[in-house]
C-alpha cells in the first residue's frame, strides 16, 4: 500500500461512519414522523366539547372539527365561472333588504326569463346563485317574498332545518315538518337559526352521514316504490358512498307544494326524468300558476340537479356529488372532505385530476365546451318558447276560444317546464350532457308544434309529445306558489 493511500484509509472509514450515523438518524425521523402521523390518524379529532343532536350552531361543531369549519366559513366566497357563479354587487341597503352585497339580477341579464315567467314571483326577482352561506338571506330578503306570500315549507332547504323540525314536533321531524310548512313564512323563519350547518348532514355521536329532510325522505321512498323497493328507508339502507350523494340530493331537487297544508314533496313517484315528473304532475292536475300571458297551467322547475346528474356518466360510474363538490384533500396527516362546497371548475386539480389524468386547461375546456353548447341549446328553446307565447297571446286577444287555445298552452306547459328544467339546474349541461340536450331539443319542437297548433284548428300534435289525450292540460289545481 502506498503512503498516500495508507493515509486516506482512517478518514474514508471516520466518513463512512458519519454517513451511516447521518442515515440513522434521518431514518429514525421518518420512522418518528410516520408514528406521529399514523398516530394522529387513528384520532381523528380531538374532543374539545360535546356535540349533541340538538347542537346547530356550526362554530361549535368547529371546535372539533376546525379544518372542516374553516371550509365551511369560505362559502362566503363569490366567484364566477364563465357560465355561472356570481360576482358581488352592491346595493344600498334599506329596511326590509339589509344586505349591501347581492349578486346579479338573472331576469335584467336575459329578459325573456321574465316572459316566461309572467305572472309569476321569479318575473319580480330572480338571481345567480352562490355559496351556501347566503342561502338563508338571499331567500329571506328576495322581491318574491314581497310579490307573492311564501309558507314555512320554502325554509326546508334553506335553513339548518333539523334541530327547528325536532323541537316543533317534540322530538318527531316529520311532525315538525308538518307543523312549519302551512306557517307564513315570516313566522316559520323564528324557529331558524342558520344556513345548512353541520348537523343536517351529519350524526352528532358518529359523524356518519344521514338524510334530516323529510322531503327527501318521503321522496327517495316513492322513487324507490316505483322500483319495486317497498318501504325504503334511506338511513337505513343506503349504501355510504349512495349516502354522499344524497346529503346533497335533500336539497338540489325539483318540488312541489302538496295541497293546502303545503306539504313539500319531491314528484318522484314515476321516476326521474322530465317525462316522469310532468306525467305525475299531469296525473294530479298540479300547476304553479296561470301564465299571465297566455293562460297555460305553467309549472316552474326548481333546481333539479339530483334528477339531472342521475342521467349523466357521473352518476352511471359511481361519482356521488361530493367527490367533485367536496373533493377529498391532505391536510397533514388528516385526509378530509373539503367543505368549501363550490363548482369543481375552480378547483379542477382535486375535483377532476383525481380520474382524468389531463391538464387542468384541457379539463376545464372540456367542461365548458359542454356548457356552451347546452347554454346555445338553451337560446333556441327560450326563443321558441317566447314566440309560442306571444302567438298565443295574440290569438287570445284575435278572439280564438279557450278550446281552440288548449292544445297550444298545453304544448306550452310542457316546451317551457322542460326549458326551465335545464334552465334551473346550475351545470348548465354538465351533469348530464346528453339528457339536457334531449329535452332541449323537445322544447323547441314543443313550442314549434305549439306555434303551428294557434294556427291551424285542425293540428293535432305529435303523441310522443302531447300524449294520447290530444294535449288535453290537467284539471284545474290551486297554484302552488313554490
Amino acid at each position: 500500500m502506498s503512503g498516500k493511500t495508507a493515509g486516506k484509509a482512517p478518514w474514508m472509514f471516520v466518513g463512512t461512519i458519519a454517513a451511516s450515523a447521518a442515515a440513522a438518524v434521518i431514518a429514525t425521523a421518518v420512522a418518528l414522523d410516520i408514528a406521529e402521523k399514523k398516530s394522529e390518524a387513528k384520532a381523528p379529532f380531538f374532543r374539545v366539547v360535546e356535540l349533541t343532536d340538538d347542537t346547530e350552531d356550526p362554530a361549535v361543531w368547529g371546535k372539533n372539527f376546525p379544518l372542516q369549519y374553516d371550509d365551511y366559513k369560505r362559502t362566503v366566497d363569490m366567484v364566477r365561472t364563465r357560465f355561472g357563479g356570481s360576482e358581488a354587487e352592491p346595493r344600498t341597503p334599506s329596511e326590509r333588504d339589509p344586505r349591501n352585497v347581492v349578486t346579479q339580477s338573472k331576469i335584467e341579464e336575459d329578459p325573456r326569463l321574465k316572459a316566461m315567467w309572467a305572472g309569476y314571483a321569479f318575473a319580480r326577482d330572480f338571481r345567480e346563485e352562490r355559496g351556501h352561506a347566503y342561502m338563508l338571506s338571499d331567500q329571506e330578503f328576495t322581491e318574491r317574498q314581497v310579490a307573492a306570500k311564501q309558507p314555512g315549507t320554502c325554509l326546508h332547504c334553506h335553513g339548518s332545518m333539523y334541530v327547528p323540525y325536532k323541537k316543533a314536533g317534540d322530538g318527531d321531524i316529520i311532525k315538525g315538518f308538518e307543523k312549519l310548512n302551512p306557517m307564513p313564512y315570516a313566522e316559520a323563519r323564528k324557529h331558524v337559526n342558520h344556513p345548512v350547518t353541520c348537523i343536517d348532514c351529519h350524526d352528532p355521536a358518529t359523524m356518519e352521514l344521514r338524510i334530516t329532510r323529510p322531503g327527501f325522505i318521503e321522496g327517495i321512498r316513492n322513487l324507490k316504490a316505483s322500483e319495486g323497493v317497498k318501504d325504503y328507508d334511506v338511513n337505513k339502507m343506503a349504501t355510504r358512498q349512495e349516502m354522499r350523494s344524497f346529503v346533497c340530493g335533500q336539497c338540489h331537487v325539483e318540488y312541489y307544494f302538496k295541497g293546502p297544508e303545503k306539504r313539500l314533496t319531491y314528484p318522484w313517484h314515476k321516476g326521474l326524468k322530465i317525462e316522469n315528473i310532468q306525467a305525475y304532475y299531469d296525473e294530479v292536475g298540479f300547476k304553479d300558476w296561470t301564465h299571465a300571458k297566455s293562460g297555460a297551467a305553467a309549472l316552474k322547475a326548481q333546481h333539479p340537479e339530483f334528477e339531472m346528474w342521475s342521467q349523466g356518466i357521473h352518476a352511471r360510474s359511481g361519482v356521488a356529488c361530493a367527490d367533485c363538490h367536496m373533493p377529498y384533500k391532505r391536510v397533514g396527516a388528516h385526509k378530509i372532505s373539503d367543505h368549501h362546497v363550490r363548482s369543481p371548475l375552480l378547483n379542477v386539480q382535486r375535483s377532476c385530476q383525481t380520474c382524468h389524468k389531463w391538464s387542468e386547461q384541457e379539463l376545464k375546456d372540456r367542461a365548458e365546451t359542454i356548457q356552451k353548447r347546452t347554454f346555445d341549446l338553451r337560446n333556441r328553446a327560450m326563443d321558441a318558447v317566447v314566440a309560442l307565447i306571444d302567438d298565443i297571446a295574440a290569438a287570445k286577444t284575435a278572439g280564438k276560444s279557450d278550446a281552440d287555445l288548449a292544445l297550444a298552452r298545453d304544448l306550452q306547459r310542457k316546451a317551457q317546464f322542460r326549458l326551465d328544467f335545464v334552465e334551473a339546474e346550475n351545470s348548465v349541461g354538465f351533469h348530464a350532457p346528453q339528457e339536457a340536450a334531449r329535452i332541449l331539443g323537445e322544447a323547441v319542437d314543443m313550442a314549434r308544434q305549439g306555434q303551428v297548433a294557434v294556427r291551424d284548428p285542425q293540428f293535432k300534435g305529435s303523441e310522443k309529445l302531447t300524449g294520447p289525450a290530444g294535449g288535453t292540460p290537467p284539471a284545474p289545481a290551486p297554484a302552488g306558489g313554490k
